[in-house]
């Protein structure tokens, strides 16, 4: 993933670990298979945490406000990368550092929020992969067709009061009147108003569902699979986790295998440059 190099001992100057910063959105165990994903990468290549290499874990619970302190407490301890997930939490790690390399494992839509220049040449300090969520929701949308050809009135599942939600949902939408489809915005503060969200999108009229890609999502990943069999509502995914849950299908890529991605900084010479200053070795991060 991070350190793809010739080998641990190249990888580090003589007598420095590797210091890594990782920085959750969500609750550890809502992430733990995507954080366990990353270790395996990393012990692939020979780092193996608390022996040549230290991990930083910092979790904003599913409390996107406390990301901006988790990510302080990260530079005050001095790691030499920051790695991160979903939207708010490069953001943070975006305003909070410029030297500082950040590496992204599944980023929403980094270009469209304005996190970096391009994919291919990110700019700045910051740089990863992106699940193309704005992309595959359109696709979505087509398999729930498919799979419940009558439906006429889908629900977006996302977390209220969002203004990324807000525009997830203004993307999907353009793709669902493509369709025949009616988008319903069905947003939720918290886990503790999902049902009365649920219930009043079914009194609505609302058929199936899609979900938006979020933190918020994740977090509450099992009781919203539960409620949308409790509706009866058939509902499609952003990932294969969702699925192994009890979810009806996925559509997306395996976040898992992006967290364990060996050569994100190793695909042009902006990447390789920014992962070089926490590593001081070569050409792949």
């Amino acid at each position: 993933m991070l350190f793809a190099l010739s080998s641990p001992a190249e990888a580090q100057q003589p007598g420095k670990i590797a210091r890594i910063g990782i920085l959750i959105s969500a609750t550890p165990s809502a992430a733990a298979r995507r954080v366990e994903a990353l270790q395996q990468g990393l012990r692939q290549l020979g780092y193996v945490e608390g022996k040549n290499v230290v991990i930083e874990y910092r979790y904003a619970e599913g409390k996107p406000e406390t990301l901006p302190e988790r990510v302080d407490e990260l530079i005050r301890l001095n790691v030499d990368i920051i790695v991160t997930d979903t939207s708010n939490a490069i953001q943070a790690a975006k305003n909070a550092t410029k030297t500082i390399p950040v590496v992204f494992t599944v980023a929403i839509n980094p270009v469209g929020d304005g996190q970096v220049f391009s994919l291919a040449r990110p700019g700045g300090n910051l740089t990863g992969l992106s699940i193309l969520a704005p992309e595959l929701n359109g696709k979505r949308l087509e398999l729930l067709k498919e799979i419940v050809p009558k439906i006429t009135q889908v629900a977006f599942v996302t977390r209220s009061g969002a203004q990324v939600g807000e525009q997830r949902f203004k993307d999907a939408e353009v793709a669902a009147k493509g369709l025949g489809l009616q988008l319903r915005f069905l947003g939720a503060k918290g886990a503790e108003d999902l049902e009365s969200a649920f219930d009043g999108a079914k009194r609505a009229g609302v058929q199936a569902l899609i979900t938006n890609p979020s933190t918020f999502l994740v977090t509450n990943r099992g009781r919203i699979i539960e409620l949308a069999a409790k509706h009866k509502l058939p509902a499609i995914y952003p990932s294969s986790e969702y699925a192994e849950a009890g979810g009806l299908i996925s559509y997306g890529p395996d976040q898992r295998q992006l967290a364990s991605r060996r050569h994100l900084c190793g695909q042009n010479s902006e990447r390789r440059q920014a992962c070089r200053s926490a590593c001081g070795a070569a050409d792949e991060v």
